[in-house]
């Protein structure tokens, strides 16, 4: 009974790894239509909702209305970096064309929402800080985390299909991740002008928000995980069909000998 347990559990288990990555994109590619238009309804009613219920700050007014759209991008900075650490460590162990997609589409994707997180912080900074840009330590190592991720997908642009280099940004993805966590911990190890977490922390989950402003970050941060998701969905299968088209030209680009021709068939005599 143990041993035959034991050989079980290990093939298995194999076999969960093994399929995996599989299964995820399966998965993905079969909720994709779905998962686009919940997307474009969440982003309508959160569009609504800070446009039109949730009521002006009273300090800030109108530029504390950026809080909806940047805290959602933050969170989905460390979010598609995440999934970029993860299936480069899959990548690395099972070296995987579908964990390097994953990896590939989400950097990418990261990318965007990094940027989007550091234009916002800018527009909300002129107002409230009187400057677009400080070297606070939120600012400072968000804007690292974009060279470090700018690097890779540069990396991954000009050797696109080799082996070698998709290991290599695997390493890259990885320790740029190392990154994610110093970030959302600078407000707390450093002074800093950024403000303090207003969002699940230990003492107050809702942070003191008014409810209109809790309901309306929440609805937020649904609306554009949504996004993300939809977004990872539908670059991993502009990818996998790349590269099965470029699979496709190899296996066409090989030109099949010519039978020999006689000289009969060539118009000469016997």
């Amino acid at each position: 009974m143990t041993s035959t347990f034991q050989r079980w559990w290990p093939t298995s288990w194999r076999q969960f790894w093994a399929t995996l990555d599989g299964r995820t994109y399966h998965l993905l590619m079969d909720a994709r239509p779905w998962i686009g238009w919940l997307a474009v309804g969440a982003m309508v009613v959160t569009i609504g909702l800070v446009f039109w219920w949730v009521p002006l700050e009273a300090i800030q007014g109108f530029p504390q209305k950026i809080f909806y759209i940047h805290v959602p991008s933050a969170w989905l900075t460390y979010a598609a970096f995440s999934v970029v650490f993860a299936a480069s460590i899959l990548h690395l162990w099972q070296r995987s064309l579908l964990w390097d997609i994953f990896a590939r589409s989400a950097a990418e994707i990261g990318f965007l929402f990094t940027t989007l997180a550091l234009a916002t912080g800018m527009l909300w900074g002129k107002p409230i800080w009187g400057t677009f840009w400080t070297w606070d330590a939120r600012l400072t190592t968000t804007l690292i985390l974009w060279f470090i991720y700018g690097g890779y997908l540069l990396l991954r642009a000009f050797a696109r299909s080799d082996a070698d280099i998709a290991r290599v940004a695997a390493v890259v993805g990885i320790i740029g991740f190392l990154d994610v966590p110093i970030i959302h911990m600078s407000v707390l190890w450093w002074r800093t002008l950024h403000p303090q977490p207003v969002v699940m922390i230990m003492e107050d989950p809702g942070g003191g928000l008014p409810a209109s402003m809790l309901i309306t970050l929440l609805i937020s941060l649904g609306a554009f995980s949504l996004v993300f998701v939809w977004l990872l969905a539908q670059r991993a299968w502009q990818e996998r069909t790349a590269e099965n088209l470029a699979l496709l030209e190899a296996l066409l680009d090989r030109e099949v000998e010519p039978a020999p021709v006689s000289r009969r068939e060539a118009g000469g005599t016997a």
